[in-house]
């Protein structure tokens, strides 16, 4: 193929297709044809509010990356690829050189090229240029969108298994039971948690995670008129701990808390539930500034640490946990779409379901040419 069909936001609630030159390789990158891609939350955040903190669209960029693909072309000094072979995309360039990526830390690096961040293009395209080593070949056992969910997966690794340092036999919270909450519970799931305790507020969702990977469930009560967010927080964990049998000390308390909400009350309640001696991991993105029990948090001398992205060993590690069978990533692709059914497949993420009324987990949508049916 000459053209290179890419999915464009052009602006705010503004998106295009165009056709974009192919991109000429380095000789340490390959050249993929982009086959799966999974819409991520922030892909629709930057069309709904065109910026992410102070990352801002500020021009044409196109859309995507969580992908996967097939090699198309390797540069001269590539050896571990080559032509056909089937790759899950890490779609984050860093510098190599700097402290942080030095350190083993690349996801700090402050000069990270990633794919669909201002001001950077993304995956929602039939090429797509990559640094080689950020390629990695799926066993058989894998399909093309397992391929693509090793990105949203690799987010859980990180969080779970990275920074929060999760042991077997371990008992963990989960807050917010969208996909990379349900990841997280599955990756708990894989390494041996004896506890995993999913929350949130709406009950198809507790639903859904109790028959993936949760053992327990919590649905928070509503807030009472006149309940301000830290008194709510500070009942919702009385409740949580009645209910459950969570304590703060023994087998039955929570050595692990993952906030993938991102909400406030969420954070109160992570904090106020945990162990002491116990560790908390923010992952979920919510408001820039909130309060938080910072009192509960230093007397139970709690590690608290933010999850961001990936980092070294985290793909290869969700690679293998997949194609092992201990995380089954088929039952969260909810939708499928073609390449020219991106702007439904978008509408109908930012809707949460579809015209049927099936609810979205994730969302997934095929390269050009390229059958939604096609793994």
């Amino acid at each position: 193929m000459s053209n290179n069909p890419s999915f464009v936001l052009k602006g705010i609630e503004s998106v295009v297709f165009e056709e974009r030159p192919i991109p000429e390789i380095r000789d340490d990158e390959c050249l993929i044809e982009v086959k799966k891609t999974g819409i991520c939350g922030s892909d629709v955040h930057y069309l709904v509010h065109g910026r992410i903190g102070d990352f801002v669209v500020n021009s044409p960029m196109v859309l995507g990356h969580e992908s996967s693909g097939v090699v198309h072309k390797i540069g001269k000094n590539v050896k571990h690829l080559q032509a056909g072979d089937r790759v899950a995309m890490e779609p984050g360039a860093t510098c190599r050189v700097c402290e942080d990526c030095k350190k083993g830390r690349y996801e700090l690096c402050p000069d990270i090229v990633f794919a669909a961040t201002p001001p950077y293009d993304g995956t929602l395209c039939r090429y797509y240029r990559i640094p080689a080593d950020l390629c990695y070949k799926l066993p058989d056992t894998l399909t093309l969108e397992d391929g693509a969910m090793m990105e949203p997966l690799s987010v859980g690794i990180h969080s779970v298994a990275n920074i929060g340092q999760l042991k077997a036999q371990e008992n963990v919270v989960v807050f917010g039971a969208g996909p990379v909450g349900l990841l997280c519970m599955a990756v708990a799931k894989a390494l041996g948690a004896r506890r995993i305790i999913a929350v949130d507020i709406l009950p198809s969702r507790l639903e859904f995670a109790k028959g993936y990977a949760a053992t327990e469930t919590y649905l928070p009560p509503k807030p009472a008129e006149g309940e301000s967010k830290m008194q709510y927080s500070e009942r919702n964990a009385k409740t949580m701990r009645e209910q459950l049998g969570i304590d703060v000390r023994g087998r039955e308390a929570i050595d692990l808390v993952v906030d993938a909400s991102g909400a406030e009350v969420s954070i109160q309640t992570g904090i106020l539930i945990a162990r002491n001696g116990g560790r908390y991991v923010q992952v979920g993105m919510g408001a820039p500034e909130i309060t938080v029990p910072i009192t509960t948090a230093l007397v139970k001398e709690l590690t608290f640490k933010g999850s961001f992205r990936y980092g070294p060993g985290d793909y290869e590690l969700a690679i293998a946990l997949a194609a092992a069978g201990k995380i089954d990533l088929k039952p969260l692709i909810t939708h499928r779409f073609s390449f020219d059914q991106a702007p439904e497949a978008f509408n109908v993420n930012r809707a949460g379901k579809s015209e049927d009324g099936k609810a979205v987990i994730k969302a997934v949508i095929s390269g050009p040419d390229v059958s939604p049916d096609e793994l």
